[in-house]
């Protein structure tokens, strides 16, 4: 169904910039002074940079390509986490009018060469030594590969430069060629590619998503013709660069003007948030369902009044929300309530997030409907929006005035949401890939020939446009009995019962029940087990005591009193370890794998059945 817009809104996307360099540019234009980047150096002082000293750099940059032979449309690709490097670089090749190749750090090394050699890129930013190491053992595979730049590793004077030797390289060219990159930058138009991003997947080999420049220009336009965001917001911004959800951001900034802090390292997320005070954050769902369990699980391991206090603090919460949310008055005791409520419990919450973030946008997975209540409830509004890499990220997205908790909002000003009769979620617009790339067949198999991208995902619209995922196609299962099973839902509303959960794989294709592996948060694991006299013990040693096996039973049954008799879980095991990005069972979005999941622990799976 076509999005309803204001024909303002409309007037904004439509007249966005032709490429996301001329984006660029504009931005260093119009706010030349303003704050651009923030970001830590190794001592963890935080230093700030304006969009005239950002625009200079890159230019810098750009004509560095430039000089080491990129053409237009050539790939370039980026190894590296998220970091103010990863931004330049990713801006200069857009200057350049080349188109960014994407790599995640933690690729392994065959995988980085089948993408380097698929995409045919030419030059390659890396990291670090790690990340030049990967290259070198695969070099004789990369012929293509004419020279690579090194943030933090070390420069060899031949094949491996430094990025200071980059800048230096462009300094020299834009000397004898002032308007190289100005000239660049005309030539790229609309439909120019920008980036060729490598699906993570949950099956097969990555393949290469072809993201056009418009796409991008879109994607920023529509976020800011929603008019939610200003220049005076500030982003905290740690996303995978090499994930679309991050690249949205960077369109939007460019669009908007607000000023970014960027730091990758995960673990430094709340410590950062406390520093920074950003008004605004995105985030995939396993974030924010850690921070509920950090902290339901310390104020349950203090017990005693103060846990009193909270569960009577949640339940006033969600009552407010409710009646918020529904639009309802609230009553004087109930607003009395929940003041006392928000003194002792949720400012405390908020705070932990730096005290100043109006929303929080939740993507690339999806989000459990009780958390995002929970968040709510506290203060703490979660937007969640919903895309594919395959449509540069984003399709729909609620509103911080025009929400529902549990959709995914309404689709983009100037885009199409229609259901397909069989219940799969089509998506159309100016953001959507202009193929695989080296995939023609998979390519047409996906995209309609009047343009409807197959997402494969399952979904209904509501009476207001709203958007709901009810599941995956390729993930529904059908049990023995002949009854359909869609383990996210499930999977979803465990992890609102239960916050020592990490993840849930809910299993039963053509068996007779459904059953359940469970991996449980190391940090929440350690708050339970100094509460429950097992202090000191190991990881796998509580997990797989009778005492926690006692307590997830217990989670389980709750699960199972709020899901059809078909999809409650009969059988279930707590593995001693939990899944991660390096094991392969989840991707670097934080996506569980779920087949490399079920096909490492098909003993286990198999004994349920036996």
């Amino acid at each position: 169904m076509p999005v309803t817009a204001t024909p303002e809104q409309l007037k904004i996307v439509e007249d966005r910039a032709p490429n996301v360099a001329r984006m660029f540019y504009d931005r260093v234009e119009q706010t030349p002074n303003r704050e651009a980047y923030r970001y830590p150096d190794e001592n963890e002082v935080w230093h700030s940079l304006t969009w005239a000293q950002t625009g200079e750099q890159v230019t810098a940059l750009a004509a560095g390509l430039l000089a080491l032979g990129i053409g237009p449309e050539e790939r370039v690709a980026i190894a590296s986490g998220t970091r103010l490097e990863w931004i330049f670089s990713d801006l200069a090749v857009l200057a350049a009018g080349a188109a960014t190749t994407t790599v995640y750090p933690t690729t392994m090394a065959s995988d980085v060469a089948y993408i380097l050699a698929d995409s045919d890129s030419r030059i390659v930013f890396a990291e670090d030594d790690e990340q030049v190491a990967k290259l070198r053992e695969k070099h004789s595979e990369l012929p293509s590969v004419t020279k690579v730049v090194v943030y933090d590793g070390t420069p060899d004077g031949d094949w491996v430069i430094g990025f200071d030797d980059l800048e230096q390289l462009g300094r020299d060219h834009l000397a004898a060629n002032p308007d190289a990159v100005k000239d660049r930058v005309a030539a790229i138009t609309p439909q120019s590619l920008a980036t060729l991003i490598y699906t993570s997947g949950t099956t097969g080999r990555p393949k290469g998503v072809r993201l056009l420049h418009d796409g991008w220009t879109y994607e920023g336009a529509c976020i800011a013709a929603g008019g939610y965001l200003t220049a005076d917001d500030l982003q905290f911004l740690w996303l995978p660069m090499a994930h679309s959800f991050g690249k949205v951001l960077l369109s939007t900034q460019l669009q908007i003007g607000f000023a970014t802090a960027i730091d990758g390292r995960v673990p430094k997320i709340v410590d950062n948030l406390a520093i920074v005070k950003p008004t605004f954050m995105g985030a995939a769902p396993r974030i924010f369902e850690k921070a509920y369990g950090r902290i339901v699980g310390m104020t349950e391991a203090e017990g005693g009044a103060k846990l009193k206090i909270f569960k009577w603090a949640e339940q006033v919460g969600i009552e407010h929300s409710r009646a918020v949310r529904a639009g309802k008055p609230i009553s004087p005791v109930l607003k009395a309530k929940h003041g006392v409520a928000d003194k002792l419990v949720f400012s405390k919450v908020r705070e932990r997030f730096g005290g100043r973030v109006r929303f929080f946008i939740s993507g690339a997975a999806a989000l459990s409907p009780d958390i995002a209540e929970w968040f709510h409830a506290a203060g703490v509004l979660i937007l969640e929006g919903y895309g594919l890499t395959e449509n540069s990220a984003g399709a729909t997205v609620n509103h911080p005035t025009d929400f529902k908790l549990g959709s995914v909002g309404i689709p983009m000003p100037g885009s199409e949401i229609r259901i397909a009769e069989d219940g799969e979620v089509l998506v159309k617009g100016p953001h959507v890939m202009q193929g695989y790339h080296n995939l023609d067949s998979e390519s047409a198999s996906s995209l309609t020939e009047d343009g409807w991208l197959h997402t494969g995902d399952e979904g209904r619209l509501d009476e207001d446009g709203f958007l709901y995922i009810t599941g995956r196609k390729k993930e529904l299962f059908k049990t023995s009995g002949g009854k359909y099973v869609a383990p996210p839902h499930i999977e979803g509303i465990f992890k609102g019962i239960s916050s020592l959960t990490s993840q849930i794989v809910v299993h039963g294709n053509e068996r007779n029940f459904c059953s359940a592996l469970i991996t449980l948060d190391p940090d929440a694991v350690a708050e339970w087990a100094t509460a429950h006299g097992m202090e000191g013990k190991s990881y796998s040693e509580v997990v797989s005591s009778p005492q926690m096996h006692e307590v997830i039973s217990g989670q389980i049954d709750e699960l199972n009193s709020k899901i059809n008799r078909w999809e409650t879980i009969k059988k279930f095991a707590i593995l001693d370890h939990d899944l991660s990005i390096e094991s392969g069972e989840i991707t670097p979005s934080m996506k569980v794998k779920r087949n490399v999941v079920e096909s490492n622990y098909k003993d286990i799976l198999d004994g349920f059945y036996a």
